[in-house]
């Protein structure tokens, strides 16, 4: 039995098939598409319709190959929603949360109060501030607001639902609760009919394709709700060996944290800077956004691309540059240039600059991994408790150069992999769902075995 996992990330995305054979996990990938956001009538957008057209192109490629999955489920990156009338038809363009449209908005709401009620970070592309930043005929035309993957799961299969995970992003729902929360709505004058139902949980099974999609895919199957925040996903993945590990979803962004039964909302946890966000089974990922390899995406597009992400590591492993940045910082959200970007935090802290791109690599990596290791302290002042190891899975984790500086940073031991962590969680959530695996424990248990796992000693 297949499952397909369609996981859609910032800058690309992919339809990965998952199995069980023999007691073993196995992945198999059939198709990968770019993905990016653009200037659209003067707001920065994902193009909708081009990702409709992928997740298409993707499943057909299995009817294609024969290998058609007992069910599909699609994870994406959060906040970002498709407002919809009530036809279903999206009336707003899909924008993105790297647009500046919420800068005149987010000191409207009390965030300590905001904090405490729903106990998600400020971040100026919070949701509850996208929404705020809409126009108000929008809002009044709106039937529904979907996030992402709950837009993308609408249109493969006519169910309209909000998933608990990618809700749990927005700043909108209860601290661990599946509850909207009515205080957060009225203070920033969102219409509560735009989220009239309590989430769905990740392994909920909302019907088969609709009739125009099978026809178009040439078959029909089930359409999962995975844990649909490509983090929560991810953290699915993470095999840790005790409960004194913490978790690392190294891509675009990285998160850092770990799992709870329940949030943690006071003063603490908001100064330092920590989210609590839904997890799989009603749990709590309580963790930290860090701008994470964005940056270094950013630098190589500026360079045209003349280096693959190999390269940059290992230039940066010859450079002694010692200086760094504090990449949790917003101003490297949406820069016009990141190279310049650094340079003038560098400047404001009278350090000197990076002589060429291989000190410019080495600032980027080691200020990543100098900030995971603050991260990793300010977590155990909050929880009280002492980590024993780093679990980092995604792309980030074939960087073993950042890999092995964050061991040194840290100086916990650094397990890495799999690379294809969201997409695993995604496809683990469904097999459980359909009753191939029995519960993610034994999910864990298998990928610690089927699955290669570099360690990193301090």
């Amino acid at each position: 039995m297949y499952v397909l996992a369609i996981d859609i990330g910032a800058s690309s995305g992919r339809h990965i098939l998952g199995t069980v054979e023999n007691g073993h996990l196995a992945l198999e990938e059939i198709y990968r598409f770019p993905n990016g956001a653009a200037m659209q009538n003067g707001m920065l957008c994902w193009d909708r319709e081009a990702l409709e057209g992928h997740i298409l192109a993707g499943m057909k490629k299995c009817k294609e190959l024969g290998k058609i999955p007992a069910s599909v489920a699609v994870d994406t990156w959060g906040v970002d929603t498709v407002l919809v009338d009530h036809q279903g038809t999206p009336i707003f363009p899909m924008a993105a949360y790297r647009d500046r449209r919420t800068e005149q908005v987010t000191d409207k709401i009390d965030q300590r109060r905001l904090y405490a009620l729903t106990g998600i970070a400020h971040q100026p592309f919070n949701t509850v501030y996208q929404l705020m930043a809409t126009p108000a005929d929008v809002l009044e035309r709106t039937h529904r607001c979907l996030f992402a993957p709950d837009y993308f799961h609408y249109f493969l299969s006519g169910v309209m639902a909000n998933e608990y995970t990618i809700a749990s992003t927005s700043a909108l729902l209860c601290a661990g609760k599946n509850a909207w929360s009515k205080e957060v709505l009225c203070m920033a004058g969102i219409p509560e009919h735009l989220f009239p139902e309590k989430c769905n949980m990740p392994g909920h099974i909302l019907g088969d394709l609709k009739k125009e999609i099978a026809d178009k895919v040439g078959f029909n199957c089930q359409v999962i709700l995975p844990a649909s925040h490509d983090t929560g996903s991810a953290y699915m993945a993470v095999p840790a060996r005790d409960e004194n590990a913490v978790y690392l979803s190294s891509g675009t962004w990285s998160l850092l944290g770990i799992e709870t039964d329940t949030p943690v909302t006071d003063e603490a946890a908001r100064a330092y800077g920590f989210t609590n966000e839904g997890a799989y089974g009603g749990k709590v990922r309580l963790l930290r956004n860090i701008m994470g390899l964005w940056m270094l995406q950013c630098v190589r597009h500026e360079l045209d691309d003349r280096y693959s992400f190999a390269q940059m590591a290992k230039m940066a492993a010859e450079s002694c540059y010692p200086h760094t940045v504090d990449v949790g910082s917003n101003r490297f959200l949406a820069p016009a240039s990141m190279t310049e970007e650094v340079k003038a935090a560098l400047r404001e802290e009278n350090k000197p600059l990076p002589k060429g791109e291989h000190d410019l690599f080495r600032c980027i990596t080691q200020s990543l991994a100098v900030c995971y290791a603050q991260a990793i302290r300010d977590l155990e002042k909050l929880t009280k408790k002492t980590f024993t190891s780093l679990n980092i899975v995604g792309g980030g984790s074939n960087n073993a150069v950042l890999n092995q500086w964050t061991a040194k940073a840290t100086g916990l031991p650094v397990y890495a992999g799999p690379a294809e962590g969201t997409a695993l969680g995604n496809c683990i959530a469904q097999l459980i769902a359909l009753g191939e695996i029995p519960d993610l424990p034994t999910a864990r248990q298998m990928i610690r075995k089927d699955f290669d796992i570099q360690e990193y000693l301090p």
